[in-house]
Order: C-alpha cells, then structure tokens, then sequence
C-alpha cells in the first residue's frame, strides 16, 4: 500500500476481512498496529480484521478493559486498546509477551502510547478523517 487510500465504511471493512484472511493461522505471532484519532474507524477495522480471521463472537472496543481476546479458528486474536494508558510503562503489565508466546494475532490500538513496551509491529496503519464525513484515509506507515 503506497501512500493513503480514501476509504467509505464498506470498503474499509473489506480491507480488514481481506487483512484478516491473509494474517489466518500464522506459524508466530502477528501483530498489527492501528493509530489515528479518536472516531476514525481503528475498532471498524479491527472488527472486520476478526471476521477475515473468522472469530465467533463480534470483536468490541476494549477501552476500559484494555484487552479483549477472541479466538479464530483455534487461533488466539488480542485486540488490546492503549489509549487509555496513563503512561508507556503501563503497557508492561498487559501481557504481549504471553501473546506473542501463543503464537496470537495481535491488534494493537494507540501502539504508540506503549511506547518501548509495544512489541515490534509487523504492519502498522494510521486511520484519519476523509475529505467526506463518509470516508477515512488508510495509510500503512513503513
């Protein structure tokens, strides 16, 4: 993916389902982060993630848990929310390393706010508001 793509809320979730596919039953750990302001869609396309992946139950912002887990496939998926970290050093108590031992699928939110404590990214996204309230601008950060 070069540069950002202008996505409406369909297309956004057919991106995920399609990135949710490819990162199926990995032999170790995948982790994605998502980053972008508050409303632009990063738990939408972590939902469509979980359904690419074929998780049973609808993924759900973890906000004030911090870390939801579903399972897809009989394969582990941590969706893990960082925005409500008061600072990086939070991050350690969350468990990545347990995560990245299971071999799970790992969506992060606001990895930045974990600061050292995120585990090295495999792909990372930004999120932003589209030109149109009915659009986000998708763009992987290298």
């Amino acid at each position: 993916m070069t540069g950002p793509r202008r996505l409406r809320a369909d297309e956004l979730s057919r991106f995920g389902e399609a990135l949710g596919r490819s990162l199926a039953a990995p032999a170790t750990a995948r982790i994605i982060g998502l980053s972008g302001d508050l409303g632009t869609g990063k738990t939408t396309l972590v939902q469509a993630i979980c359904r690419g992946l074929g998780a049973r139950a609808a993924a759900t912002s973890p906000t004030y848990a911090l870390v939801h887990q579903y399972e897809a496939a009989g394969h582990p998926v941590y969706h893990v929310d960082c925005y409500r970290l008061r600072s990086p050093a939070e991050a350690q108590d969350l468990g990545f390393d347990d995560m990245i031992r299971a071999g799970a699928t790992i969506l992060i939110e606001w990895p930045e706010r974990a600061g050292p404590w995120a585990p090295p990214l495999d792909r990372h996204f930004r999120l932003a508001y589209g030109s149109d309230p009915d659009t986000r601008a998708l763009e992987e950060i290298q």
